[in-house]
């Protein structure tokens, strides 16, 4: 029987633009799909807020001043649980800090207000987005919709399970080191990190290292493409913040059209090797090793050059290491009481980041940029590197040891080895679900050269129109 979210976003929005739909019937069947399928002991957990009130409220609005042509008019969205909306709580996924109700928007939220887009509420975040995985002692755990036994990755969890479960049409994320691709690679997904400066309202330039922008979470490669091109022109105009990066232009919208089109032949490394792999024992499941050749058969086949590379080591796991132990120095953590409430995970990042002296910062600031340097040269002759999006298949919820921090992280390093090195070097990268093993999503990554987001997006429809991982969907759906 079909129903409004067996709709792609773009066809959803059209259907809003037509009057085929209003925004407060959208927006009521995401809700009902959220009350019936999300909370509770055996719910995925893609929310930590729900904000029926507002967003039917917001829906109303929005009918009531008449069709525009704001780039995402009456479609249903939600907030990472990271992100301030004014009135609604934002718990950062801490115990800490459960229960501070936002006094304004923060910029992205804002931004997509701007875009004509109705909050549902909050998606689902671990400890401040620290973590690969989404299983906050705060709650909820985040389940994966293909396997609720399963993590759906994180820190973007939430809002990955709530796209690949039907309860939202699309989602922002934020990637810091993974935190868009890891979920959408577990969830089945399109999940895509934009070069460092794309997106004004999370560009990545005011946080330490330059790491953590903002980017779609998508079924399709077109549906990023749309929500992408309103993170980054809300009014759809061009970009106001001076310091991003200018989209190339296209009538159909700047990277729209470019999804749909998918034209292009291209030439493409091909990378197995990670950052990682001299300080822990990286091992990439066989199974994604035969889906990544696959692809790589298929890209050949359709007119691609393909050749092996590698990822440059450069002593990048020390370096990694000390930059994001120094952004979590930041979490208001003062007295023991406030230490008693983190995770043991969050507890020992503050703790190394403020032993950390201004010297080491500074050391590890400068040898980030000069491995940025390394990958952007290493990669020049490619217009785009693809590697495997994870090392595993998604993990059961409880493999990582939380109890034990420095495991845990060597865990999340082991699983997602491919992600935060694109983050370091501000590179665009997008994770595609081109493969299913034994039920579950296998993806690959393809990391473009800065400011090249349509090239990917133009493989990415390439591989779709053949793949057609868009009819696929977990038994939730």
């Amino acid at each position: 029987m079909f129903e409004l979210h067996h709709l792609t976003a773009h066809e959803q929005y059209e259907w809003l633009r037509r009057g085929d739909v209003s925004p407060r019937e959208l927006t009521d069947h995401y809700l009902d799909r959220v009350e019936r399928l999300d909370g509770g002991p055996e719910g995925l957990g893609a929310f930590t807020t729900v904000t029926a009130d507002a967003a039917r409220a917001r829906a109303d609005e929005l009918a009531a001043r008449g069709r525009s042509a704001a780039p995402l008019w009456g479609l249903p969205l939600a907030d990472k649980d990271l992100y301030d909306r004014a009135g609604v709580p934002t718990t950062s996924g801490s115990r800490l800090t459960r229960g501070r109700v936002a006094e304004a928007d923060s910029e992205i939220a804002a931004a997509l207000t701007e875009a004509g887009a109705v909050s549902l509420g909050k998606t689902t975040t671990p400890e401040y987005g620290l973590t690969g995985y989404t299983e906050p002692l705060a709650g909820p755990v985040t389940r994966n919709p293909w396997s609720t036994g399963l993590g759906a990755g994180g820190s973007s969890g939430g809002a990955a399970a709530a796209v690949a479960a039907g309860l939202l049409p699309v989602a922002p994320g934020s990637d810091g080191g993974g935190s868009i691709r890891i979920p959408a690679a577990a969830t089945g997904l399109v999940g895509l990190k934009p070069s460092r400066g794309r997106v004004p309202s999370q560009s990545g330039l005011a946080s330490l290292g330059g790491l953590s922008v903002g980017g779609p979470i998508a079924r399709t490669v077109a549906d990023a493409a749309m929500l992408l091109d309103a993170m980054v022109s809300p009014d759809g105009r061009p970009p106001r913040d001076h310091h991003a990066l200018r989209a190339p232009t296209s009538p159909d919208g700047a990277y729209l059209g470019t999804a749909v089109r998918g034209e292009g032949r291209f030439q493409l490394g091909v990378a197995t090797t990670t950052p990682w792999d001299d300080a822990y024992d990286v091992r990439v499941d066989p199974r994604l090793l035969t889906v990544l050749d696959d692809v790589v058969e298929l890209l050949a086949t359709s007119g691609h050059g393909v050749e092996e590379t590698t990822v440059p080591r450069a002593g990048y796991p020390a370096l990694f290491r000390t930059i994001w132990q120094a952004g979590a120095a930041g979490v208001p953590a003062e007295t023991d009481d406030d230490f008693a409430l983190l995770e043991p995970g969050t507890a020992w990042l503050v703790r190394r980041g403020r032993e950390l002296t201004a010297r080491d910062l500074g050391a590890a600031l400068a040898g980030l940029t000069a491995y940025e340097r390394t990958v952007v040269a290493a990669f020049d002759r490619f217009d785009a590197v693809l590697t495997p999006a994870l090392a595993m298949l998604p993990r059961p919820l409880g493999w990582h040891d939380a109890d034990d921090p420095e495991r845990a992280f060597e865990q999340q390093c082991l699983y997602s080895p491919f992600t935060s090195f694109v983050n370091v070097a501000g590179l665009p990268a997008i994770a595609l679900p081109v493969a299913e093993v034994d039920g579950l999503p296998a993806g690959v990554q393809l990391v473009g050269r800065p400011g090249r987001e349509d090239v990917l997006l133009a493989i990415g429809a390439q591989l779709e129109r053949r793949l057609r991982w868009q009819r696929r969907h977990p038994p939730t759906w």
